[in-house]
């Protein structure tokens, strides 16, 4: 990870295909974009395309899913089959991380995302990226969690089940191997 938080010319060229091709294979999840307005877009925004290379090294395999017309932004989430590989084994929050006594994880779910410079999907989002494809049908994903579940020492996850969206509730200390997050990116 750059200290920097910038890539390369080259390596912003070899994003840039990455993103460019996974765009134009799926078109169903942004119907209407025009590919050269995005690229446009991060091209003036260097610190977003850092952003979406570690969304692509830790698994996550962004791609635009909509565009917010008031904002003036595109919206990129974690489109990969399941939870982002190397995002995975991770507790909710720092909070709970601190709060745990053995076997803590190697770090939280919301600290991953600070550091990436994303958000965790709320549970509105989670279920508008459930529209596009069919995601989390073997693993699960943490999302952003009201403040009076957190403050009773709970998080909220979501994931793909029987063709059905299910969000439930777990101590935000607990971790998994097959439970990480996805990301959202407002460029």
């Amino acid at each position: 990870m750059s200290p920097t938080k910038t890539l390369s010319t080259e390596e912003q060229n070899m994003l840039l295909e990455t993103l460019q091709k996974r765009f134009e294979k799926h078109t169903e999840r942004h119907e209407g974009v025009n590919w050269q307005d995005v690229k446009a877009k991060l091209e003036a925004r260097p610190e977003k395309l850092w952003s979406l290379n570690e969304m692509e090294r830790t698994g996550g395999e962004p791609d635009v899913i909509g565009y917010d017309e008031e904002a003036g932004e595109y919206l990129y989430c974690d489109c990969a089959k399941e939870s982002p590989k190397e995002r995975r084994s991770l507790c909710f929050d720092r909070a709970a991380l601190e709060a745990r006594k053995k076997f803590k994880p190697e770090n939280t779910a919301v600290d991953v995302a600070s550091e990436i410079g994303i958000e965790l999907l709320n549970e509105e989002q989670y279920r508008q990226l459930q529209t596009l494809g069919e995601f989390d049908t073997k693993t699960s994903s943490w999302v952003q969690t009201p403040d009076n579940i957190r403050k009773l020492g709970g998080a909220l996850f979501c994931d793909r089940r029987y063709d059905t969206v299910f969000v439930y509730h777990n101590g935000a200390d607990s971790y998994y191997a097959a439970r990480g997050f996805r990301g959202l990116l407002k460029v």
